[in-house]
């Protein structure tokens, strides 16, 4: 079993998606801890599956590397096998990085290279393409610039808005999502051989 840790910073709906299935017993995964950078409306749904939680808020440190080593500190009381970065709108520090690394993986709503960064959604519209995607990425010191685990393009439709969007991107990258951690749980994808 792949005890998996899952950070966010928002709604977690690709959390509530893999809550969902780690309640299968036939999926080769659990979710051992769900952390975030902010008071989350989306520890709500650790609470909903009786997953425990924690919060380490960005603004209660002075620097981003002391807010790190707090959050490194959780995530070490779990000894997870995987953490998985799920809307988490920050960059991990280096020291974290290069401490869980390579069993670090990322979601993002574009398909990467294309559109790296916090608004891949609002930076694809801008550019006027007709289709972007979604990613999942190992995570390195960079920008969504680590090894892609799996990827998917999405259609952007004329009258597309930021909104309408996101919410076609975001089905498409839970299940981009739980098929990576299911393949990282049955040895399907080694992240040692991944990683770059």
């Amino acid at each position: 079993m792949l005890n998996v840790a899952v950070l966010i910073s928002g709604t977690g709906s690709n959390l509530r998606a893999l809550l969902e299935q780690t309640a299968d017993p036939a999926y080769p995964a659990r979710v051992v801890v769900v952390g975030a950078d902010r008071d989350a409306p989306g520890l709500q749904h650790a609470a909903d599956f009786s997953a425990p939680s924690f919060s380490v808020p960005y603004t209660a440190f002075s620097t981003r590397e002391e807010w790190g080593e707090a959050l490194a500190e959780q995530l070490r009381a779990w000894e997870p096998d995987l953490i998985v970065l799920s809307g988490l709108m920050r960059l991990l520090p280096p020291q974290v990085v290069s401490e869980f690394a390579p069993r670090i993986i990322n979601t993002h709503p574009a398909y990467l290279p294309e559109f790296p960064g916090a608004h891949g959604v609002r930076d694809a519209l801008a550019a006027g393409v007709d289709q972007t995607g979604a990613s999942i990425i190992q995570v390195d010191d960079g920008v969504d610039t680590g090894p892609l685990l799996a990827q998917e393009r999405v259609a952007v439709l004329p009258g597309d808005t930021e909104e309408s969007l996101h919410a076609r991107i975001k089905p498409v990258e839970r299940r981009l999502l739980i098929d990576v951690v299911r393949r990282i749980a049955t040895g399907d994808i080694d992240l040692t051989g991944a990683r770059a």
